[in-house]
């Protein structure tokens, strides 16, 4: 990215307040807490991209994400006497729950401030680590201003979830584990909510190996940092609208700008149904579960125009509710022509619906719902409609089906599915 020489000597100064000696410490002191999250190669995304894709696993971190490594890194450089006086933070679930735990393991009190909004899964689960839950506002950044206001009344030490540089460096222990275990990794692809995370890794990534490539990932409905550089200052989005909750942040935070700036290759935003097909991907192929989020950076590999890199896709969590799971897996199986509707015509008499069922058999489609309305027309024996909810290999076998039934005279329709579990 173009910077003028003001911004390099910036950059300059950011280099030198995250240093490797900084990171070498966040390492040592979050490897006592964390979960091993070996490199997962992808034979799948490796065929589709025609590259060598591996996946950081940190949705499989003990709190479920890896927010615990800033939190506890940044728990493990306050005073005693911070400590004592009890840790607040806001968070949307993740860092909510990195720093609950972390909080626990050091024997502090914990307030967490969340959206209204935030999953009832994570909200429980910060409840379990021993944490105060205050929920608070519609989005992040409601949830950011009430507790600043609550550690002003009850002087609470605050923990921003990514504005700060001792965080970003606990979450930069990430790349320094990716290096070690594969040296010559030429791009590393990272979530961007507010930048923290995305901050450590590139910052730590350049300072080992400059020629190794990073990538920001965004929602395209919470592109804050993307709309920033293109600005070239730090820029307030009007409002955000993604079903990635842990990365729909409004501003990216201003401390973190410049080591973007700096380190960061380029930025991609994901519109939202792509991330729906991501989860179907890795459910059926890596049988993992990766929270919305934590798919951006799956769903921007096929983005990516570059063949034969080593490329490490960072999974930054997997919490997510079984109603929100449910409901991906319903939209993605539709969006892929795994499953649709249809609607036929046929006169009312007996032995139509069997007709309708052996072509069905005959070329293979699955049928899981019917729907049979006999008031389409005044006239019954000219035709009752019959609604068809099929499941199928994918969009050539549902052309197949579809052609199947034009030809038997059914004049087939397509129906927009309201969800395969609606009654």
């Amino acid at each position: 990215m173009d910077m003028t020489e003001e911004s390099k000597e910036e950059a300059l100064a950011c280099m030198e307040a995250l240093s490797l000696e900084k990171f070498e410490e966040a390492t040592e002191a979050v490897s006592r807490v964390i979960s091993e999250t070996k490199l997962v190669y992808s034979e799948h995304f490796s065929n589709m991209t025609g590259n060598r894709v591996y996946f950081k696993p940190e949705n499989m971190q003990y709190t479920g994400a890896y927010k615990v490594r800033g939190a506890f890194y940044k728990i493990s450089t306050l005073s005693a006497e911070e400590r004592s006086r009890g840790l607040i933070t806001a968070s949307a679930g993740n860092h909510a729950q990195g720093v609950a735990y972390a909080a626990k393991l050091a024997g502090c009190r914990a307030t967490i401030v969340m959206p209204t909004t935030t999953p009832l899964m994570k909200v429980n689960r910060t409840r379990s680590y021993g944490a105060e839950v205050v929920l608070s506002g519609d989005v992040f950044d409601e949830a950011l201003a009430r507790a600043n206001e609550l550690a002003a009344e009850h002087g609470y030490t605050f923990i921003h979830p990514f504005n700060d540089l001792d965080v970003a460096a606990g979450q930069g222990t990430i790349a320094m584990e990716i290096i070690k275990e594969l040296p010559t990794v030429d791009y590393i692809l990272v979530p961007i909510g507010g930048g923290g995370l995305c901050t450590g890794v590139s910052v730590l990534a350049k300072l080992l190996n400059p020629k190794i490539r990073v990538i920001g990932v965004e929602p395209a409905g919470a592109n804050c940092m993307q709309e920033s550089l293109r600005a070239g200052k730090v820029v307030t989005l009007p409002s955000v609208n993604t079903i990635a909750d842990g990365t729909a942040v409004k501003t990216p935070g201003d401390r973190l700008f410049p080591y973007i700036r700096e380190n960061v290759d380029d930025i991609i935003a994901i519109e939202d149904p792509e991330l729906i097909v991501a989860f179907l991907d890795m459910v059926e192929n890596h049988k993992m579960i990766v929270e919305n989020s934590g798919l951006l950076t799956v769903a921007a590999l096929k983005h990516l125009d570059v063949r034969k890199k080593k490329i490490v896709s960072i999974l930054s969590g997997g919490n997510m509710d079984v109603i929100t799971m449910a409901s991906i897996v319903q939209h993605g199986l539709i969006e892929r022509d795994r499953v649709f509707t249809v609607s036929v015509l046929l006169p009312d008499k007996p032995g139509e619906l069997a007709k309708v069922s052996a072509l069905l058999a005959q070329e293979q489609g699955n049928v899981i719902r019917l729907e049979h309305n006999q008031f389409i027309s005044i006239n019954r024996n000219a035709a009752v409609e019959l609604r068809i909810t099929i499941e199928a290999f994918g969009t050539d076998h549902k052309k197949t089906i579809m052609n199947a039934l034009e030809q038997a005279g059914y004049r087939p329709r397509l129906v927009k599915s309201k969800g395969i579990y609606e009654v």
